[in-house]
């Protein structure tokens, strides 16, 4: 019964009760169909030998199909509900913004995904993408900052995955111009993820365990108005946490072309500024992370997943939908068959 039960899934009421109940109502239509006693007919081994049968197979179909229909209207009555969880309400877990990096370096093709090689933007936006999904639906919110020679706030904070999704699917290569400014893309974030105190913030209340940056480049800072140093103090001064991560491999690497197909491979050197990134990340209490390969980058991601956890107070909510219809739709189809049968193809003559 535990095997049926976990295949066919949850029910609300007991399942062996309601099939018993079944079963009692197939046995009593059996028994109001049996034959009256009759005496025994003299020609019946003749008959048989020329071919006659003691049984009917319809109708020994046509009863196996209303028993299995009898069988089908006890599991719709014993309640069979989906069970799904749903997220924690928003303000329960933390606020995250995620910082990309979309200047000209990240269009260096040294990442291989399913035997083809890719831009570090487009292994980026992959991982970064199903990074945001997970802590959405595990009750955080999550924004997204983009910067390049400029930086701007892509989306806010949410617990909408769907919008958050959205704004990433826009995000595309040098939106924010070709050059790195990563002061001025750290200072954003900050501002995004810890606003002042005249300043408005959509989507709940504050969260209990704290702000979180996490933001990744394969450059080093060589543009903007704040030094990285100094957005990192302001990191500090708000109270945010701030992981840095630092993607692609070292010497030169092919970059894609800027004019698409046809207009030939070039080679350049985009050297990670690794000593920056790890400042920032310690004097903020993050930590710093180097992803040189596609792997290495979804292993960061789930590093800084597992170190980013905080207990919530109330728990995932559990929703109950019950779901007769397919157990009736398909006892209807049952009757349905064995009525045409009877009726149809194998129309018995009173």
């Amino acid at each position: 019964m535990s095997a049926l039960r976990a295949a066919l899934g949850a029910f609300e009421h007991p399942l062996w009760a309601v099939l018993g109940l079944a079963g009692a109502a197939v046995w009593l239509a059996i028994a109001a169909r049996r034959p009256p006693a009759a005496l025994a007919w003299p020609a019946w081994p003749e008959a048989e030998a020329a071919g006659a049968r003691r049984w009917d197979l319809g109708r020994a179909l046509a009863l196996a199909g209303r028993a299995a229909a009898l069988a089908l209207v006890g599991l719709a009555a014993a309640g069979p509900v989906d069970e799904h969880r749903a997220p924690p309400l928003p303000g329960e877990g933390l606020d995250v913004v995620l910082v990309l990096d979309t200047s000209d370096s990240m269009r260096a093709l040294d990442a291989e995904v399913d035997g083809a090689w890719r831009t570090r933007f487009e292994l980026a936006r992959r991982v970064v993408a199903r990074f945001a999904e997970q802590r959405i639906a595990e009750g955080d919110r999550v924004g997204l900052v983009v910067f390049g020679e400029t930086a701007f706030t892509q989306c806010p904070l949410t617990s909408d995955g769907r919008l958050l999704a959205a704004a990433l699917a826009r995000v595309t290569q040098g939106i924010a111009g070709g050059a790195t400014a990563l002061g001025d893309a750290l200072v954003l974030a900050v501002k995004r993820v810890a606003p002042g105190e005249t300043e408005a913030i959509a989507g709940g209340p504050a969260p209990l365990a704290g702000r979180v940056v996490v933001l990744l480049t394969d450059g080093r800072s060589n543009a903007g108005a704040v030094p990285p140093d100094v957005a990192a103090g302001v990191a500090v001064a708000r109270g945010v946490r701030v992981h840095t991560v630092g993607i692609g491999s070292t010497g030169r690497v092919a970059m894609e072309p800027e004019g698409g197909a046809g207009h030939g491979l070039h080679f350049e050197r985009h050297d990670l500024d690794a000593d920056t990134l790890r400042a920032v990340a310690a004097a903020t209490g993050g930590r710093f992370f180097a992803a040189h390969s596609p792997a290495d980058l979804a292993a960061v991601y789930a590093e800084i997943d597992s170190l980013e956890r905080v207990a919530r107070r109330a728990p995932p909510r559990l929703y109950r939908t019950l779901h007769p219809e397919p157990f009736l739709a398909a006892a209807a189809l049952l009757v349905a068959l064995e009525i045409a049968t009877a009726r149809g193809l194998a129309r018995r003559i009173p």
